[in-house]
């Protein structure tokens, strides 16, 4: 595996983090990988190789990511809010 490869994973981990806002029983989309690891490439690469600071970089710059990835990441916020909220409702 090379080192971009690599990088590109941790960077799509990150973001799918973010979109998913840690709950951690769900796991990354391949739509968020292939949508955000650009944006988190170009705006977080020096966070690298730490998941948590990645993670909030992508936060704090969401309003500079792309279109796509920002769709994805609301998107997922909203199914993970929505999921949170269920699990609250059934306790």
């Amino acid at each position: 595996m090379t080192r971009y490869h690599t990088i590109a994973t941790l960077m799509a981990f990150a973001t799918a983090a973010i979109a998913l806002q840690t709950s951690p029983s769900l796991a990354f989309s391949p739509e968020a990988q292939q949508m955000c690891s650009g944006d988190a490439m170009r705006l977080c690469s020096s966070e690298i190789p730490d998941i948590s600071r990645i993670t909030a970089c992508m936060v704090r710059n969401k309003a500079h990511v792309s279109p796509g990835c920002r769709a994805v990441m609301d998107r997922e916020h909203a199914a993970a809010a929505a999921a949170r909220k269920r699990e609250a409702a059934a306790n």
